[in-house]
């Protein structure tokens, strides 16, 4: 018995000692989770609803776009008629481009946008050129553009008659990126009721202006409606510059598209914040330009710098600084929407493997993509340095409109080709094909009306994504797995950031 006892014990011994050594040769990601004592992570929880979905959309596409783009749009037609008609144009192309989206994200219920319905299509290399564009060019360039208006107006008060230092905008603009950077990584709840905060603050501006351009109107300030179609510029280069700026002020009616796998019941409430949103903002939108025309004549709205401030001054005069104080909250709104949606992106395709892996990491504690969240702010900060709006607006239009022809086209190519997909949410056909349409209008119109070398920077960039993609994706070369192996591991321990769980089907 003592013999017995003895080698039991010894063998419980030998037992652990062998533990502890399998233990020792299990990869980081297992440690860092026992030593967290939870089980294996599931993939970012369902957490939004339909208010906050329809917040998300009117938060982010209300944004910079309404301060800014009035003016380019009333440049390219000249008059008050077509500039209204663009207005009103821009929100029904975003409505039938969102409700492409719908179809295929109740088709597709996996978030990253456009990502995983290119995916499905037309197979891994026109996803990863999407992932490629997007992560380096089209979200931070728009992260970098809406934070730089924001500084624009957050600074403008404090230098009266002047306009503000580059330094000062830029440094005020990485300040704002780096906060909402850190928000969306600490928590999706506490992103997402932020969102909404900034949202109502930001629909308190909106609704001072329509208000008070409703009052003018009563008021019998209608002059400047008087033939509004007169001196106007109608080609089809002047419609096509004028939509482009127009949906800018739009862009962000897909947002919703990239949380799908955080939204609670998808199929209901992500066509439901489509249907209501969109034209909710199409609404505002017009209305704001009515109140604009209400003080300032066409002439005089192209002259001015600011077209919020300058109505501010006219008509809020003892309480103008009401509106570049709430058009900073309605810019900060639109950055933090952005930012909530576009890290998913990199986390999806970071889980294809179509980025690094750390990039598909989920936080420990706090269930977000923070790896890919703050990969995607420091992306944009660089984009700051060197920047101005004007070639940032431009390379992200061109950019971003490829993608989305290209997506709206794969909705029309899966009718044919994935058949057996089971869709709750089925468009006429006509809708798809009217959006692609458009879109290849909205891609050469530009090139063809004011050509430019940035374009084919542009397309230049797009293409080099088949290199990395032929290197590093499909021949998965051992050396760069080498490099990155360690900066993985210690980046890993540092965030606290672990592998998600596969989702089954």
């Amino acid at each position: 018995m003592g013999e017995e006892s003895s080698r039991k014990r010894k063998g419980e011994h030998k037992g652990r000692e062998d533990g502890q050594s399998a233990q020792s040769q299990e990869p980081p990601t297992m440690n860092l989770q026992k030593q967290a004592k939870l089980p294996p992570l599931p993939s970012p929880q369902p957490g939004v609803g339909l208010i906050s979905g329809i917040c998300m959309i009117v938060g982010t596409i209300i944004g910079s776009g309404i301060f800014v783009s009035p003016k380019s749009v009333l440049a390219n037609v000249g008059a008050v008629g077509p500039c209204l008609t663009i207005w009103a144009a821009c929100g029904i192309l975003a409505t039938l481009g969102a409700l492409c989206f719908a179809e295929l994200g109740t088709m597709i219920t996996k978030s990253g946008g456009e990502y995983p319905y290119l995916m499905e299509a037309f197979g891994p290399i026109p996803a990863f050129l999407f992932s490629w564009t997007s992560l380096l060019v089209t979200k931070p360039s728009s992260f970098a553009i809406i934070c730089l208006s924001f500084a624009e107006y957050a600074s403008a008060p404090f230098y009266p008659g002047c306009d503000p230092p580059q330094v000062v905008i830029k440094c005020l603009a990485a300040a704002a990126i780096v906060i909402i950077t850190i928000v969306n990584s600490l928590s999706v709840k506490l992103g997402s009721y932020l969102q909404n905060f900034l949202t109502a603050a930001k629909m308190i501006i909106v609704t001072i202006i329509i208000v008070s351009g409703i009052v003018l109107l009563a008021q019998g300030k209608t002059e400047n409606f008087n033939d509004s179609f007169k001196d106007s510029k109608i080609s089809v280069s002047s419609i096509s510059l004028a939509f482009y700026n127009g949906l800018w002020a739009y862009d962000g009616w897909n947002q919703l598209n990239y949380i799908t796998e955080e939204l609670k019941n998808p199929y209901r409430n992500l066509p439901l914040s489509i249907i209501i949103g969109i034209p909710l903002v199409t609404v505002c939108y017009v209305l704001i330009n009515i109140s604009y025309f209400t003080v300032m004549t066409s002439t005089e709205l192209l002259q001015s710098q600011a077209v919020a401030v300058t109505f501010g001054d006219r008509v809020l005069y003892p309480a103008s600084w009401i509106v570049p104080l709430f058009v900073a909250f309605s810019t900060i709104g639109s950055a933090n929407g952005t930012c909530f949606t576009a890290g998913r992106l990199v986390y999806v395709a970071g889980r294809e493997g179509h980025m690094l892996k750390l990039l598909s990491y989920i936080s420990i504690k706090r269930l977000t993509p923070a790896p890919a969240i703050i990969f995607y702010g420091a992306i944009a900060i660089i984009y700051i340095i060197p920047g101005d709006i004007n070639t940032l607006i431009n390379y992200f239009s061109f950019a971003v409109w490829i993608f989305y022809g290209l997506t709206v086209l794969a909705l029309i190519v899966m009718r044919f080709t994935r058949k057996e997909l089971k869709r709750p949410i089925r468009i006429p056909i006509i809708i798809p094909v009217i959006v692609t349409l458009v879109s290849i209008v909205l891609v050469l119109a530009p090139i063809i009306s004011a050509p430019e070398l940035a374009y084919l920077y542009c397309v230049l960039f797009i293409l080099s994504g088949l290199i990395v993609y032929v290197l590093f994706v499909h021949f998965k070369f051992n050396w760069p797995q080498k490099i990155s192996k360690p900066i993985t591991m210690h980046l890993q321990m540092l965030l606290e950031v672990v592998p998600a769980e596969e989702v089954t089907e």
